[in-house]
């Protein structure tokens, strides 16, 4: 395929939307993790059955989607579709939101479980149809580049996310309860979803299909690779997930930052739009078209220009104490330098990385394993900024792994697009596990368990960079 052709760059571009969308709605558990124990008085334990629920999704829906595909010998997305396939997730995702509506009216805790069960069915058949959609719509050597840029959006909506969904909780339906208010938020993101079906079924985009058979049953499990990478997206995803689900409670301790719920679901910004400035950048490092200097020089200019405005956002305070009262006041530069130290850091690895994937994994996981350790061993505003900053050095792990986990797979790409699905499970298990440990020791040694996951992905790093 010719990377450089205007139809395939439209429907790159067209597809980067999706990534933006799922982002954006998966960000908003870490929103309902920090308002519902409050509604509905949940302890840790029961708070992290919002992350089990969605994200647990993505296995049984993963899982149900390759046995069916073994069984038949047939490839589903193959035969249907890459573009009816996405219609199809678009259309689950609008009803799981439309869901919450009900859920707020009969106010209970299950339904709304129930829905977000249905939203991650939605998301989870997105991510088998975009995922691998990205990496065929143009050469294999920039496969990693496209993917990251891609990933770059739907960090745009992950950093996004919050914000709104407090603004809309907290000021635009200041004069509901909070339930409610919940409720109203998510019926407007099921009409968005809604509308983006509509559009795709009539976007003039390639819709590959493929009718041949899959060469045995279980083939794909044959690679070793594959089978590393499932493992690697479980820790990677879990990981994330986990640091994104309780950073909220971690700054809330007092011996910490000591803030309150409307910060600290501001600071969500700031984790995850370093996945979005580490996305962006990566995107930069790993296309080959560009010349050292010109990489550096782009990625510092990208990474600054995000910063800035993630900066400014987050400036953006919600009183929900005083009827959703909007104030504004940006984070003081003498809190916030750090994380600009963490950008220099992160600019270093990239060129340390030398636009190799694997490379770049290995770089980076080790980077998190030092600030989460930081994190556990120290207090105050360095440790919280510590574990807020790995989500600059989370950036370069989905994509890159998934880029590498499919390499090679022919016809069974999207097979095993569905496998590598399925262990996003990890952002329900993981966070779980959590959420034991800071019941009973606190959420700061919880960390231990991210920490973990995070010393995978520097094997998985180390196995792929001899292999290729």
């Amino acid at each position: 395929m010719n990377s450089n052709s205007a139809k395939y760059r439209f429907s790159f571009y067209a597809l980067t939307v999706l990534f933006f969308m799922w982002g954006f709605i998966t960000v908003m558990n870490d929103v309902l993790i920090n308002t519902f124990p409050e509604v509905f008085e949940l302890n840790a334990r029961e708070t992290s059955v919002i992350q089990l629920a969605f994200f647990g999704s993505f296995f049984m829906i993963s899982l149900a989607y390759f046995l069916f595909s073994v069984i038949a010998k047939k490839d589903i997305i193959n035969s249907i579709g890459y573009k009816n396939g996405i219609v199809s997730s678009l259309l689950i995702c609008s009803i799981g939101c439309a869901g919450f509506y009900f859920a707020a009216e009969l106010e209970s805790y299950q339904w709304f479980i129930n829905s977000l069960i249905c939203l991650g069915a939605g998301v989870t058949f997105l991510q088998i149809c975009a995922n691998p959609f990205v990496t065929i719509l143009g050469s294999e050597k920039e496969a990693s580049s496209r993917l990251n840029l891609a990933q770059g959006l739907n960090s745009l909506g992950t950093t996004l996310g919050p914000i709104v969904g407090v603004l809309l909780i907290y000021a635009v339906y200041a004069g509901n309860s909070e339930i409610n208010a919940v409720g109203k938020t998510y019926l407007i993101y099921g009409v968005i979803f809604l509308f983006m079906a509509i559009i795709f079924k009539f976007l003039n985009i390639p819709d590959f299909k493929s009718e041949v058979e899959l060469s045995s049953r279980f083939s794909v499990l044959k690679s070793k690779q594959l089978l590393l990478g499932i493992v690697a997206i479980f820790c990677y995803v879990g990981a994330e997930v986990a640091i994104g689900s309780w950073i909220g409670k971690f700054s809330k301790i007092p011996s910490i930052m000591n803030a309150s719920e409307t910060q600290a679901n501001s600071y969500l910004a700031f984790f995850w739009g370093g996945l979005m400035i580490g996305r962006l950048m990566a995107s930069i490092s790993l296309n080959s078209n560009y010349t050292q200097r010109t990489k550096i020089i782009r990625m510092s200019l990208t990474a600054l220009a995000v910063f800035f405005l993630i900066w400014i956002v987050n400036g953006i305070q919600i009183d929900k104490t005083n009827n959703g009262a909007i104030s504004f006041s940006m984070i003081s530069f003498n809190q916030i330098w750090i994380y600009l130290v963490f950008m220099v850091l992160s600019v270093i690895g990239f060129i340390l990385g030398k636009g190799n994937a694997a490379r770049l994994i290995i770089i980076f996981s080790l980077f998190n394993v030092m600030l989460i350790s930081l994190g556990i061993l120290f207090d105050g505003a360095f440790a919280f900024w510590c574990i807020l900053g790995t989500g600059l050095f989370f950036s370069v792990g989905w994509s890159n792994i998934f880029a590498l986990s499919i390499k090679g797979l022919g016809n069974e790409t999207s097979i095993g697009s569905s496998l590598l699905v399925m262990a996003i499970v990890g952002g329900a298990i993981l966070p779980g596990i959590q959420s034991n440990i800071i019941d009973e020791h606190g959420v700061q040694l919880s960390f231990i368990i991210p920490l973990i996951a995070v010393l995978f992905l520097v094997y998985f790093g180390f196995n792929r960079y001899k292999s290729n």
